[in-house]
């Protein structure tokens, strides 16, 4: 685990601000009518005239059954994570995560939203309030001298509370100069329990849940992460580092 220098966490702000930048541009260009690979198009076009660099491209962990074939996550009504550009048409009322990570002067930001298109309800709008709800409790939580715990616990504590399904499964992760970097950033945990927060670390919080049970299954593709139960998920996730100061989200969006 490598603690970032005051100067280094500020030459990883371009890559933050080149994620919520292309996270934004997403939100403003979906549609109903527009496929998933659409969108990865757009997204990769931004990634092209930037000259920033996909770290989802081609990567390929022990777990995906093939290398990624895109530049986001695109995950649509029960699928709550790792959902794979494709033909798929956008409808009226479905809800959309989009994950997205690049890498720009050798530093990479990794961030995420949920939103629904076209009409919605109030099934969908409370899910995605919740989980954001609870990005905004695990970064208040993050602070030098508190524990991973702390931050865990704020997650989980929003999730529980409006009656949400969490799985302790693919939470957060540290980032650098690589997308996934110790320590590992749960969604459940323990208050006061776990590392000890320093400044110079940088991790993606990320909660995802899920509108029914707890329990997710995977497609044959290897990747697409959906609820057990076909019940709608939502994901939210900022880059954020630690510092004497507070946590400073290096993705915020305007």
């Amino acid at each position: 685990m490598a603690l970032k220098t005051a100067a280094e966490i500020d030459q990883m702000r371009p890559a933050g601000k080149f994620v919520a930048g292309v996270l934004s541009s997403l939100r403003d260009v979906a549609r109903t009518g527009m496929t998933l690979a659409d969108l990865d198009a757009h997204a990769h076009r931004m990634i092209d005239d930037a000259g920033a660099r996909s770290v989802y491209l081609g990567y390929h962990p022990s777990f995906g059954a093939m290398p990624y074939p895109g530049v986001l996550c695109t995950s649509v009504n029960d699928a709550a994570l790792h959902g794979l550009p494709s033909s798929y048409v956008l409808q009226d009322g479905d809800v959309l995560s989009i994950d997205f990570a690049a890498e720009v002067q050798g530093w990479v930001a990794d961030s995420a939203l949920t939103f629904q298109l076209g009409t919605t309800t109030p099934e969908a709008q409370r899910l995605i309030a919740a989980t954001e709800r609870a990005l905004d409790a695990g970064i208040a939580a993050a602070r030098a001298g508190a524990r991973m715990g702390d931050v865990s616990a704020a997650i989980g504590a929003v999730g529980a509370a409006a009656g949400y399904g969490i799985n302790g499964d693919f939470g957060g992760h540290g980032v650098g100069r690589t997308m996934h970097e110790e320590p590992h950033v749960p969604n459940l945990g323990r208050p006061r329990s776990g590392l000890k927060l320093k400044p110079g670390l940088v991790i993606a919080i990320e909660p995802w849940f899920m509108a029914g049970g707890d329990d997710y299954l995977i497609d044959p593709d290897g990747w697409t992460i959906r609820t057990a139960d076909g019940s709608l998920a939502a994901h939210a996730e900022h880059t954020v580092a630690v510092t004497k100061d507070g946590p400073v989200v290096l993705t915020a969006r305007d």
